[in-house]
């Protein structure tokens, strides 16, 4: 949290430098901004050097240090913003009398200088003594030792798996396909927690696996892993004969270790296991011979990047209602209790709370074994998500659960734990999200640069922030209701981790008791997840004179009542004000006031006051029911352009004629991204009414989003020419038909292209041309697809073939076979059907 909290500081500096409302005082010495600001951006690269650094920090100190930095840099966040507010009410004040308003407002830094000062000599001291840890780490206590024991006693007692019945049979004829004989490495990765280990086991003690490999070794690497112990390990299992090893520094003993496990493999068809694998960059599979024999390396790991270069890769799925329910049985009432009827629905129910998520499953079902088994306990667990039983389940999970959070980078923690303040299960509206990301400050002023195939959010930012998040497994897609959201595990991880790390404080948040007794709250930011009134009424009365407030946002449960505000006027440092769970009759004028306004979301459909224009700070105005405005003629924004626009139209499934805003869309020249979506379509036979102008889409598109229209294919010849389009995503059947060929010269700057649900049977290029700069594409759902083109440039990076037919997946096959043949010297990544989750 202390990059986050870092990041935060320099945004704010930022804006003072670049702002055109302010100037500083030249009296001031402007430069004292400007050496703050230089002084912060060197203190966020020594944090962000802890990326390279955390297999071998002491963790412990890391910590402590952060917790000091984050303290300070918020005490001095205090100071200049309060100056600053100062400065503006005064203003404003004369403003109000009888000077006029005022385009650029002075500001005088000299007052805090001192502050600076002290500032920037603190912050020098704890950025050396941070680089001094991550340049000095503290040794590890497990590497005090040498031999660390993970063998599996494969001639045991087979691991009980319940559920997962298909990915087991699939994974284990891939293991034993004999017509690959060369060595393949195959991957499960998913969320910590959804057994991959145990699938893991369950292959390994398979009796078909057993006798067909010769040789079996199974290791778990962690995220702290040292290679030479790892090594160690494995030589040991392959030949358990007592040895010395003597431990050196150095790549000689590395490379001799690498030879003994190579020598001992050779000739034999072996089964290694590489549980829990981080590493991205593993190169331990090159340590094992290749004699064509047909032998396999499996690798389990929770973060998706790690498989994607590898032969085969599955993502080890969530339980299923029916495997949920038996898991559960099993673990309360095992094979010898029968089990109570009566207890039915609860169990089920209570199986459903757990979300698919086996470690949950097992945890709770821990706790139930040894509770009272009443209907009347039972029902109450089952009719309350937020029950003890959970909350108790979580804290147990949280040493498996943790060191996901612990080890994201830098940039992506806070931008995690921030997802918590939604309620639990919360679908997420990414663009808002990514919004308030923006305004909190969070993500780097600097774009990030990655060498990874582009996502279909590639082309900003904070979409690759959320995509990184899903990749690690932190945040899932729910392929049910079709977005992202947080497992409650997770969820309740991140508000227990917000509170500690200072993040954020949940109002009236019964199952996460984050409110210590006794603790004097300073919280940056509220969020009010139940009961608006209450929630308000415990933030006049607790803190309204607090002056640390950053944030305040009300996500819990639409309110329609009269909500007062008054309390605002005492957070006069408020830079996010999100409340599109209130109902507003009013426009509340305590906002007006609030100059360090970055974002401001309200329910609201009256007219909005001149006033709001004092609002110089403000990035994201969003009033949810401007649209409902029947009578509406005209809106004119003036001051400045707005960067990178976007149109979100939702059309009605009977709708018959073209909605009157595709009149001017064509005047739109600098519109970037558009979406337009019928929820779910009703498609007549004959011909199509032309509800969206394809014709009339402004050329300056980058992004385009279609579902529902029902077009046949030849019309995307109307959008091909497009000269920026780069992102095309189209869904449920946006366009119909069973052939889409593409002609010469079209979409010339497709880099990104997503199909889903669609009845597309061909898709081919006419002359072979493909579009020159596809780097992405993407078919799910699309069961009759039964071929797609094998002629693809070098730009080629990432194809995924989900839930289709065959026939498309073999096509895939053939295409990444070819492709590996005329361009063996890039990558090229093929994600099979049912084996990706969404992007």
């Amino acid at each position: 949290m202390a990059y986050a909290a870092v990041c935060c500081i320099e945004q704010t500096l930022k804006r003072l430098l670049n702002s055109s409302h302010i100037s500083i005082v030249q009296t001031s010495s402007p430069q004292i901004i400007s050496l703050l600001y230089e002084e912060i951006l060197s203190l966020r690269e020594a944090l962000r050097e802890f990326n390279e650094c955390r297999v071998i920090v002491d963790m412990k100190m890391v910590k402590t240090l952060e917790a000091g930095i984050i303290d300070v840099v918020y005490k001095f966040e205090d100071v200049i913003d309060l100056h600053i507010s100062n400065q503006f009410h005064s203003l404003q004040s004369d403003e109000e009398t009888d000077h006029p308003p005022l385009m650029v407002h002075s500001l005088d830094v000299q007052e805090i200088k001192q502050d600076v000062d002290s500032f920037i000599e603190m912050v020098d001291k704890m950025k050396r003594a941070y680089t001094h840890e991550l340049c000095n780490p503290t040794p590890h206590d497990e590497e005090d030792g040498f031999f660390i024991s993970t063998r599996i006693d494969f001639g045991g007692n087979e691991s009980n798996m319940v559920g997962l019945s298909d990915q087991f049979t699939r994974i284990k004829g891939r293991l034993l396909n004999s017509s690959q004989s060369e060595r393949m490495v195959v991957c499960l990765a998913g969320m910590a927690g959804i057994g991959k280990t145990t699938l893991a086991k369950k292959l390994c003690q398979d009796p078909l696996i057993t006798s067909h490999f010769s040789a079996h070794v199974f290791v778990t690497i962690g995220p702290k892993w040292r290679s030479i112990y790892t090594l160690i390990d494995i030589l040991k299992q392959l030949d358990p004969r007592p040895r010395e090893i003597k431990l050196l520094e150095g790549e000689e003993v590395l490379d001799c270790l690498k030879r003994s496990i190579s020598e001992s493999l050779k000739g034999l068809r072996y089964l290694i296991v590489l549980d829990d694998v981080w590493n991205e960059e593993l190169e331990l599979v090159n340590s094992f011979p290749d004699d064509k024999n047909g032998s396999r390396v499996l690798l389990t790991t929770r973060i998706e990047e790690v498989g994607k270069c590898l032969d085969c890769g599955y993502n080890v799925r969530f339980l299923d209602k029916k495997e949920s329910w038996d898991l559960l049985r099993e673990k309360v009432f095992g094979e010898e209790e029968s089990f109570s009827y009566a207890l039915e629905r609860a169990r089920k129910k209570i199986a459903e709370n757990c979300e698919g998520l086996p470690l949950t499953i097992v945890t709770v079902g821990d706790i139930l074994s040894k509770s009272e088994k009443t209907l009347e306990y039972w029902n109450e667990v089952a009719d309350e998500k937020q029950h003890s039983v959970y909350k108790d389940a979580y804290d147990q999970m949280s040493n498996v659960l943790y060191p996901s959070y612990d080890y994201l980078p830098q940039h992506l923690k806070a931008c995690f734990l921030y997802i918590g303040a939604f309620p639990q299960s919360y679908m997420l509206h990414v663009p808002r999200l990514m919004n308030l990301w923006s305004a909190e400050g969070f993500p780097d002023s600097e774009p990030i640069l990655s060498s990874d195939p582009p996502t279909i959010f590639a082309s900003n930012t904070y979409y690759y922030y959320i995509c990184e998040l899903r990749r690690k497994s932190v945040v899932m897609f729910d392929r049910e209701q079709r977005g992202y959201r947080l497992h409650s595990s997770f969820w309740y991880l991140c508000n227990k981790e917000a509170a500690k790390n200072k993040l954020f404080y949940a109002l009236n948040c019964r199952a996460d008791a984050l409110r210590e007794e006794g603790t004097n709250l300073q919280p940056r930011r509220l969020c009010i997840r139940n009961n608006v009134l209450l929630a308000i009424e415990d933030v006049h009365d607790s803190i309204a004179s607090a002056s640390t407030v950053r944030s305040l946002l009300c996500t819990g449960p639409f309110h329609q009542y009269y909500v007062p505000l008054s309390f605002l006027k005492h957070l006069r440092l408020l830079r996010v004000l999100h409340a599109l769970s209130i109902r507003f009759y009013e426009f509340p004028m305590e906002v007006v006031k609030l100059v360090q306004l970055r974002y401001l979301s309200l329910l609201y459909d009256g007219d909005i006051p001149p006033s709001i224009s004092k609002l110089w700070n403000l990035e994201y105005l969003i009033f949810v029911e401007i649209w409902t405005m029947k009578e509406l003629k005209h809106i004119n924004v003036m001051g400045r352009d707005l960067p990178h626009p976007g149109i979100h139209i939702n059309l009605a499934h009977d709708a018959s004629e073209q909605l009157s805003c595709f009149d001017h869309i064509s005047h739109l020249r600098q519109l970037k991204t558009l979406t337009c979506d019928i929820a779910n379509p009703i498609f007549k036979t004959g011909v199509v009414t032309p509800l969206v102008p394809l014709s009339d889409f402004p050329s300056s598109l980058i992004r385009l989003e279609l579902s529902g229209l029902g077009y046949p294919w030849e019309e995307m010849r109307k959008i091909s020419p497009l000269p920026n389009l780069q992102f095309l995503k189209l869904e449920c059947y946006a366009f119909r038909g069973p052939k889409w060929e593409v002609r010469d010269n079209e979409f010339q700057s497709l880099s990104v292209l997503h199909i889903e649900d669609t009845d597309l049977e061909q898709w081919t290029f006419r002359n072979f041309s493909c579009p020159p700069e596809i780097m992405f594409f993407c078919f799910e759902h699309c069961y009759k697809l039964k071929e797609i083109p094998l002629t693809f440039g070098k730009s080629l990076r990432t194809v995924e073939v989900l839930d289709c037919n065959p026939l498309a997946a073999n096509y895939a096959n053939k295409l990444k076979e070819e492709w590996d043949e005329k361009f063996s010297d890039l990558d090229f990544s093929l994600r099979e059907p049912c084996d990706c989750t969404d992007v």
